[in-house]
C-alpha cells in the first residue's frame, strides 16, 4: 500500500470512480453483468489500500448509507403502481411470508452451521433477507425480463431493502439488547414508530416539494439539486427519529413523485438514474476492496456451506412456498429462486451490528469464544455478497431466455404509425422471424393491421399508455415512421431512456434542408432511417407507384451486385438479416455492403415486363430470392 499522504486522498478517489466507470464501460462492451466487473476491479482497487484506513470507517459508513438513500428513492421513482394490478399479490406474498421463510432458515443455518449463538443468529438470519435496487436494478437492465416477472422482480428488490433494514434493527433491539422476554413489546413497537415516520414524513416530503414546484417556487436550475438534498435531509431525519426508517422514508417520497400527475418529474428521474450508475460503480469498488482474502479465510468451510444453503435450499424454499396459489408458472418461480443477490445495505448494515453486537458480548461478560463468532458477523456477511453476486450474475441471465423469460439481445420493433406501406413492411419483418407492435391513433389503420396478423394498438405512441399498460417484452427498437416529423421526433425523445439513442430511429423530415424553418431541430430527433431524403411522402408514393417490399437472400451465386442489376440503383435497403438472425436497421450512416448468407428487406420498384418475364425464369432455377406474401 503506498504511503497515504495529502495528494494522495484526491487521486485515490478519482481512481475508485475511474475504475467504477471503466467496469460499466466494460461490462457493456462485454455483455456481461456488471456488478461482476465491479466487484473484479474493486478487488483490484485493494493493492491502493484499504478504505477503512484511507477514508475512516467513521466517514464512509455515512457516505454508504446517504447513496444508498438516493439509489432507493431512484428505485422508488422507477416503481409504478399500475404494475400492482399483476404483480401486486406476488410481492407482497415475497416481501412478507418471503421474508419471514428466508428469515427463519437463514437463523436456523447460522445456528446448526456456523455455530452462531441464537441471538446472533436471529440477526445475521434478518441481514440477509436484504436484497436490495443496488444489485437488483443493474440485473435487470442487463436481463431485461418479460414485464411480469422484471416488474415483481423489481418491486421486491427496491421493498425488502427497508423491510430487511428495519428488520435486523427489531432483531438487535428485541433479542439481543433487550432479551427474549421483551421482545415482542419491543418489536411491536418499533415496527408502529418505523411505519409511521417512513410513510408520515416521506409522504409529507413529497406533498411538499410537489408544492413547491407546481408554484414555480423552485427555478429549474435548482430542481435536482432540491431534491436531492431533500432526500438526504429527511433520510437523516428520519434514521434520527427511529433508525433504519430513512430507507423507507426515501422509498415512498420516491413512489409518490413518480405516480402523481401534477407535475413532470422525468428530468428528475433521469438526474438520478444517472447519479444511481455513479454511485453503484463508487461503492461496489469500495465494497470490494474491503474484503480481504483473511477476513473470508476466518469463516472456513462453514461459511460456504452457508452460502450454497442460501442459494440453494433458502431461496427456493421462500419463493415456492410464498407463491403457492398466486398464479404464477413454474418457469416465473424458477426466475425468481435466481435473483436474491445481495448488495450494499447487507454490508453496511452488518457492518455497524458487527460492532455493536461484539460491545454487547464484551459489556455482558461473555467467553472468548462467543466474542470471536460475534467478529465473524462482517466477514460472513460479506462472503455472502461476494458469493450471490458472482453466482447469480453469471446465471440470472442465462436462466431467463433458458426459460423463455428475456431474449438476450432484443431485437423486436415498436413502429409508431400504420400506413398501408408500413403495414406491409411489419408483415415482411414480422414473417422473417422478429417480433413487431405497431402503435398508431387512427382505428382503421390499426384495424387493417390486426386482419393482417400484426399485434396493434390502438394509442398515441407520446402516451403514457404505451410504456406503462403494453407489454414490450422482447421489443428492443423505436422506429418512428408516421407522417408528422414532429410527432417522430417526439417518440424518439420519448423512448430514449428505454432503449437508448442508439436504438431510436426516425424517417427523414420532408423539410430537413429548409434551415431555420426546418420543423425539428437535428438534436431532437432520432437516428435517421434508410437514407437522406427519403421521407414518409417519398416511400407513400413510390408504393402507391407499384413497388414492392421484398426478402431476398443472398448468395455466392446471386449477391449484392446481381441485387442491384436487377432492381437498378432506385432499389432501397431497409434491413439486412446476418446469419446470426440479427436485424440490422439500415440508417443514413450505413455504409456496410451487404455479403453472402445475409437477406435483405429492401422496396424495390416494380420491372420491365420482359426483364420480369426474364427474371422469372431465374427464379424458377435458384430460390435464393422470395418475395413478401403481402407485396403483389
Amino acid at each position: 500500500m503506498p504511503p497515504v499522504t495529502p495528494d494522495y486522498y484526491p487521486l485515490y478517489l478519482a481512481g475508485v470512480l475511474g475504475l467504477g466507470i471503466a467496469a460499466q464501460w466494460l461490462a457493456w462492451r462485454l455483455h456481461l453483468p456488471s456488478i461482476l466487473l465491479l466487484l473484479a476491479f474493486g478487488f483490484f482497487a485493494q493493492l491502493a489500500g484499504d478504505p477503512d484506513e484511507i477514508i475512516g470507517k467513521e466517514l464512509l459508513f455515512p457516505i454508504v448509507s446517504l447513496s444508498v438513500a438516493v439509489i432507493l428513492f431512484e428505485g422508488g421513482m422507477s416503481l409504478k403502481l399500475t404494475e400492482l394490478r399483476e404483480a401486486g399479490g406476488v410481492v407482497l406474498r415475497l416481501v412478507t411470508i418471503g421474508a419471514a421463510v428466508c428469515w427463519g432458515l437463514v437463523g436456523l443455518c447460522a445456528y446448526f452451521v456456523m455455530g452462531f449463538p441464537i441471538e446472533m443468529s436471529a440477526l445475521i438470519g434478518a441481514i440477509m433477507v436484504v436484497t436490495g435496487p443496488t444489485v437488483i436494478a443493474p440485473l435487470l437492465n442487463y436481463i431485461r425480463p418479460t414485464r411480469k416477472i422484471g416488474s415483481i422482480a423489481k418491486w421486491e428488490g427496491i421493498v425488502i431493502d427497508p423491510i430487511g433494514a428495519v428488520l435486523a434493527v427489531l432483531v438487535y433491539e428485541a433479542v439481543v439488547v433487550t432479551g427474549v422476554n421483551h421482545v415482542f413489546a419491543v418489536a411491536g413497537l418499533a415496527i408502529v414508530k418505523t411505519l409511521v415516520v417512513g410513510l408520515v414524513l416521506g409522504a409529507a416530503s413529497a406533498v411538499t416539494l410537489i408544492f413547491l414546484l407546481r408554484r414555480f417556487w423552485i427555478p429549474d436550475f435548482l430542481h435536482n439539486a432540491s431534491i436531492l438534498a431533500a432526500i438526504l435531509v429527511v433520510f437523516a431525519v428520519s434514521n434520527a427519529v427511529q433508525p433504519e426508517s430513512g430507507l423507507l422514508t426515501v422509498t415512498v417520497l420516491g413512489i409518490v413523485l413518480a405516480n402523481q400527475k401534477r407535475i413532470p418529474v422525468r428530468h428528475i428521474f433521469e438526474f438520478k438514474e444517472n447519479l444511481r450508475v455513479l454511485l453503484i460503480s463508487c461503492l461496489f469498488i469500495v465494497l470490494a476492496a474491503r474484503i480481504s482474502p483473511a477476513e473470508i479465510a476466518k469463516v472456513g468451510w462453514q461459511g460456504l456451506m452457508f452460502l450454497a444453503i442460501l442459494i440453494v435450499i433458502v431461496r427456493p424454499v421462500s419463493v415456492f412456498l410464498s407463491t403457492i396459489g398466486s398464479g404464477l408458472s413454474w418457469q416465473q418461480k424458477v426466475f425468481l429462486c435466481f435473483m436474491a443477490p445481495r448488495g450494499i445495505v447487507a454490508a453496511a448494515v452488518s457492518s455497524v451490528f458487527a460492532f455493536e453486537i461484539v460491545e454487547e458480548f464484551v459489556h455482558r461478560g461473555a467467553d472468548a469464544a462467543t466474542i470471536a463468532q460475534a467478529e465473524l458477523l462482517a466477514p460472513l456477511t460479506l462472503l455472502v455478497i461476494v458469493g450471490t453476486v458472482t453466482f447469480y450474475g453469471l446465471t440470472a441471465a442465462p436462466v431467463a431466455r433458458l426459460l423463455g423469460l428475456a431474449s438476450p439481445n432484443p431485437q423486436g420493433l415498436l413502429i409508431a404509425g400504420a400506413d398501408r406501406w408500413v403495414r406491409e413492411l411489419g408483415k415482411v419483418i414480422q414473417d422473417a422471424g422478429f417480433q413487431v407492435l405497431v402503435v398508431d391513433t387512427n382505428y382503421r389503420n390499426i384495424s387493417a393491421a390486426k386482419m393482417a396478423g400484426l399485434p396493434a394498438h390502438c394509442a398515441s405512441i407520446l402516451s403514457d399508455y404505451v410504456t406503462e399498460e403494453i407489454n414490450i417484452g422482447g421489443i428492443g427498437r423505436l422506429l418512428a415512421i408516421t407522417a408528422n416529423d414532429e410527432v417522430n421526433a417526439l417518440a424518439c425523445q420519448e423512448f430514449i431512456h428505454l432503449f437508448g439513442r442508439k436504438e431510436v430511429y426516425q424517417l427523414a423530415a420532408w423539410d430537413s434542408g429548409s434551415g431555420r424553418r426546418a420543423s425539428v431541430s437535428e438534436h431532437l430527433r432520432g437516428r435517421v432511417l434508410f437514407s437522406e431524403g427519403v421521407d414518409f411522402y417519398v416511400l407513400a408514393r413510390r408504393f402507391a407507384a407499384g413497388a414492392q417490399i421484398k426478402k431476398t437472400s443472398l448468395t455466392a451465386e446471386f449477391t449484392y451486385a446481381d441485387f442491384l442489376k436487377r432492381y437498378g440503383d432506385s432499389a432501397l435497403v431497409l434491413f439486412v438479416i446476418d446469419e446470426g438472425k440479427k436485424l440490422d436497421v439500415r440508417t443514413a450512416e450505413s455504409t456496410s455492403t451487404p455479403k453472402p448468407g445475409q437477406s435483405l428487406i429492401s422496396l424495390v420498384d416494380p420491372v420491365k415486363p420482359v426483364a420480369e418475364e426474364a427474371d422469372t425464369d431465374e427464379e424458377d432455377e435458384s430460390p435464393s430470392e422470395t418475395e413478401s406474401p403481402s407485396s403483389s
